[in-house]
Parts: C-alpha cells; structure tokens; sequence
C-alpha cells in the first residue's frame, strides 16, 4: 500500500471517483492528539489546499494567546486517505500548521517541527534519509470506570481475559481461558480472545493505506500488536496517529475500548513503543558496518551514545506522561537501563537480528505511546546527531540479563538508567536541551515543560492515591 493522491489534480479525481462529500483536515498537538475540522467538498478548491485554512491556535492547549490566535492549516495532499468509519464519504488530509505572523512552519506543531528536524539532517551532511519503525502495543477492555475528587479517587478496568475474572459468574458460564499474568504471548484461540478483532484492524490499516506485516497476542492479559512496516520519519509519525485511530474506532464499534496508556494494569507488562531507527545517505545505510558488534558502524554508536547521553531529555517527550515511569521498572520487558545489546531485550537498546545492509537498524525500546511521534523521533534524531557530532559512545555491549542486575550492581558497573519520574526527566529537559535548539526554539521548549508541569506532574503529586491510603492511613 502507499499513497492514493500525488498532486493536488490527483486529489480532486480521487475524490470524484469514491464521491466524497466530506474533506477532514486533521493536524496534531504537543500531547500527539488529533483535532481536526470538516468541510463540504463543494467548499474545497485547489486554492484551500495550496493557500490553507484559517483556525483559531489559541483553543488548542499551550499554542497561541488569544490576541494573536489566528493560524493556517497547510494541507499535505499526499497525505490524504478515506475514512474507513463515516457513514458519508470523507476524505482526511493530515495538515501542518503554519504561522501567519511569522511566515513559516509553526514553531509549536509537532508536524512542522520533525519535518525541520529533517531538514537539519540534511543540513548536517550526514544522511539524506532517516527511517523510522515504531510499535506500538495497546490495550483492548470491556469497561473502564474512572473517577477523581477531593475525597475520592480511582479507576477500574474490566476484561474477558483479565485473571481477577477467574471466579466472575457469567450468564453462559465462565470457560476458564484467562491467560494470566504475563501469560498472553502468543496463544491461540481461545486463550487469545482478539483474534478476529485484530485482524478487522489489520484490513482497516491496510484500507487507509499502511503496509501490515504481522498482529499478535502481546505478553499482558488483554494485550495487543499490530506490526506496521517502517517509513521515512514523517510517513512512520502520520502512520502512528493512523494507527492509533484505526485501532481505537474498531474496538468502539465492537462495543470495546482501546488504551495506548503506558501502564494500565499493576503486576502487569505495560505498552511501549519500540523504536527502530538509521540513517541512510545516497542509498548507503550509514549505521552498516558488516563484522563489528550486531553490524553496527561507529556513527550508529555515536548516534545512540548521544541518545543515552541525553536520555533524561529525551524522556521528557518520549515518555511524557507520570504513567510512563510506572512502565519503567525492571521485571516487565520495559529497559530503563542504558545500554545496548545484539537481540538481548533487556537493554535499553537492542540490535535487532537481521541479515545485511537493509535489515541492520537499532531499536530503543524505552518510549511510549503516550508520546507525540512527532516530537519523539524529532527528539530521538537531534540527540543522535548530537552523539555524531561529539562522537558520544554508549556503555556497552552488554549480552547478560539486566533485569535480574541489583542496584548496587548497576551502580558499581557505572551503567547509566532512565530517569525515575516525569518530574525527573522534564528537570533534565530544562538543564539539558541546546542539543534541541538547531531545530526547536527557546520558546517551545520552555512551553513544552511548563504545560507537562502543570497538566502532568503537579496534578499527580498533589493527589493521594490508593496505595498511600493502604499504606499510610494508620500510621
């Protein structure tokens, strides 16, 4: 599958031909969610698309104040595909947001800033070419109850599969087939209950365009992966937020819901999004060298030395939410230990095994869902150049189980970890982010920080949560 539309001509015949009678302009915020706005087709010209169209940026969270609101929504028409879940025909165009005072890509959207981290790379001499492989693992529950107030707080969450259902009494009988604990990788029917869901995603994707390789039972009970082929950087991103809504609509329409929260269920795997990433030059995979440690060149150590080097930073966007630390723990195939091995998932950096040139990447698998991909592989590339640039080089390899590593251990062997919190990594963002700067403005960086303070980590630690009260309430 590929692109539908090359040419605004193109667009316009696309339409006609499926009798579209809605166009949707979708564009993305610093969360990584999707807003957009519905026009009438008889409403769409080719001046729209070439021109843009007017919103107000200031109802968006953390963009413009209101006396400087007005902003464009610049079509990318390559971009458009039909919506697989309207009852009328609708087309959907991923937008970029433009700035009308400055007279350039918006400095706050997520879209415009990775296609200028693009634009740095070239710049750079480096490569002409950055791909990007994401998976992104979810959740599927049958009801979830959430509830916060001064004097009460909490959630519940309710599966089939789940194993505090082992005793439930259900109107046709409980049949026992709950995977437990850890216990959903890869079973067949009818242990594994999504099936037949999965494979309506994995059609659904397809129709929108993305290529599909694979779906699967993950390790958590009520666990899922679809496994979508890599892209360039901005392809990969767009495919992330397609990915998502596709997902999410086809478990609501079954009557179910779909979560890519980090960790939803305690005692538990949690989502992730692995992320594999080179870069290529004339052609030439730049992260290649055939004979050295998982075919790894010296510039792909460099590349992730500088991630490692910046990992407080990165987190701050590639794992923005307070949920994402509870993910990062030993014990649950979630590495906050910084290091790399070849096909040891255990590290925080695994060299996927794989045959030649093409197939040699490197996979970080500390990220989440709960990030913007945009602003994630923007972040994950500018701290690589910047390991390029310094000639950073990663502790490691290391091929021994880190999960069962002791503290001490990990101290003693001077291996640097993810940060611990949020608060943790957005205090690393704020010493640490000139890396950032060829790309990212002052401005965006501080409103990026003060916005997850204050919509992330200042709520959750002035709320008491159940533990405490189970902990503390007789001391």
């Amino acid at each position: 599958m590929g692109k539908f539309v090359n040419s605004i001509d193109e667009f316009f015949k696309f339409c006609e031909d499926n009798e579209v009678e809605f166009v949707d302009f979708r564009f993305t915020d610093i969360k990584g969610a999707w807003h957009h706005i519905s026009y009438r087709m008889s409403a769409v010209d080719a001046k729209m698309l070439e021109n843009g169209l007017p919103f107000d940026g200031s109802s968006i969270e953390a963009w413009q104040p209101i006396h400087k609101s007005d902003m464009l929504l610049k079509p990318d028409v390559p971009t458009a595909f039909l919506d697989p879940f309207t009852a009328d025909s609708t087309v959907i165009v991923i937008c970029d947001v433009y700035d009308i005072y400055k007279n350039d890509l918006y400095e706050k959207c997520p879209r415009s800033i990775a296609k200028k981290t693009l634009k740095y790379l070239e710049e750079t001499g480096i490569g002409d070419t950055a791909f990007f492989g994401p998976e992104n693992e979810f959740f599927i529950f049958d009801d979830v109850k959430i509830w916060s107030g001064t004097n009460q707080a909490g959630y519940k969450v309710d599966s089939i599969e789940g194993d505090w259902n082992r005793g439930k009494s259900y109107e046709d009988g409980n049949l026992g087939n709950q995977p437990g604990n850890k216990g959903g990788y890869f079973p067949v029917m009818p242990t594994d209950s999504m099936v037949d869901l999965r494979a309506e995603m994995m059609q659904v994707l397809e129709d929108v365009g993305l290529t599909v390789v694979l779906g699967h039972h993950e390790v958590a009970q009520a666990q899922g992966e679809i496994g979508i082929k890599f892209g360039t950087m901005i392809e990969a991103a767009d495919n992330v937020q397609k990915y998502k809504y596709v997902v999410k609509m086809v478990a609501h329409l079954n009557g179910k819901t779909a979560t890519f929260m980090p960790k939803p269920l305690f005692g538990d795997n949690g989502n992730g999004m692995h992320v594999h990433q080179s870069i290529w030059k004339d052609g030439k995979n730049l992260f290649y060298k055939e004979g050295e440690y998982g075919n790894l060149s010296e510039m792909a150590l460099n590349y992730l030395g500088g991630i490692f080097r910046h990992a407080h930073a990165v987190a701050a966007f590639s794992n923005p939410s307070t949920n994402s630390y509870k993910r990062l723990i030993p014990g649950f195939e979630a590495p906050s230990i910084l290091t790399y091995s070849s096909q040891n998932r255990s590290a925080s950096c695994r060299i996927p095994y794989g045959a030649g040139e093409m197939a040699t990447r490197i996979e970080t698998r500390f990220p989440d869902s709960a990030s913007c991909p945009y602003l994630t592989f923007s972040v994950l590339m500018l701290a690589g150049l910047d390991g390029i640039k310094n000639k950073d080089i990663p502790v490691g390899p290391m091929d021994i189980d880190l999960f069962e590593l002791s503290l001490d251990e990990i101290r003693e062997k001077k291996i640097p970890q993810m940060p611990h919190t949020l608060r943790e990594a957005l205090e690393g963002l704020i010493a640490d982010h000139d890396f950032l700067l060829p790309v990212m403005t002052q401005d965006f960086i501080d409103t990026y920080q003060h916005y997850q303070f204050e919509r992330q980590v200042w709520p959750d630690e002035a709320r008491p949560t159940g533990f405490e009260f189970k902990s503390t309430f007789n001391c």
